[in-house]
């Protein structure tokens, strides 16, 4: 989190909330969502600028609740999820390939999950920005387990380390990561958000 966020929810504590104005879609991108775009239910228009998404990326956090924001300045603004909290690459580095989130976070994978759409979900922990409830400028960086989708992109990749098993309404098994085989298993998307303990669409 920005110390100038910080400084500014002592500054002007009374803020109202945003909501529905912004969005996190399928590909990890961060999406801008005017008036005529929510009452349509159209997605948004990507934003491209490079400053902006990174201190978006910076100031991402979650509440208690399980919803997730941009802390824009003493205004929080509720993010509207397509899939997940987090989106992930597979990213080659020296080190070997690693799973990194939109925000350039490194998430440690426990295992994968695979819906009924063929989507596929990578399980692990993360480190994440948890707003304190009981203080409303108090945040806390705390290491947990979280969900992201894997990027369509990716997906011919994540094949190449799958031994795969046909399950009723999708596909289980298990796949390699550095030389470590890790449980994948069916899921259905419509459960993600309640095991996970994340809202997709918060709203006042």
């Amino acid at each position: 989190m920005d110390e100038q966020v910080l400084r500014s929810l002592v500054k002007w504590p009374n803020v109202p909330d945003c909501y529905g104005w912004l969005a996190l879609d399928r590909r990890g991108q961060w999406r801008m969502r005017d008036e005529f775009t929510q009452k349509n239910h159209l997605p948004g228009q990507v934003i491209v600028h490079q400053a902006l998404n990174e201190f978006i990326s910076r100031n991402y956090a979650r509440d208690a609740q399980g919803r997730y924001f941009f802390q824009n300045g003493p205004q929080r603004v509720f993010i509207s999820l397509d899939a997940t909290p987090w989106i992930t690459r597979m990213i080659p580095s020296e080190q070997g390939t690693q799973l990194l989130t939109q925000c350039q976070t490194k998430l440690d994978p426990t295992a994968a999950l695979s819906d009924e759409n063929g989507n596929i979900y990578i399980v692990g922990n993360i480190s994440q920005t948890i707003y304190e409830d009981n203080d409303r400028g108090k945040f806390s960086i705390q290491e947990s387990e979280s969900i992201a989708l894997l990027h369509d992109h990716d997906l011919d990749l994540f094949s190449e380390l799958a031994a795969l098993r046909e399950e009723a309404c999708s596909f289980g098994g298990s796949w390699n990561w550095h030389g470590t085989q890790l449980p994948l298993d069916p899921i259905h998307s419509l459960e993600l958000a309640k095991r996970f303990g994340y809202i997709a669409k918060p709203a006042q």
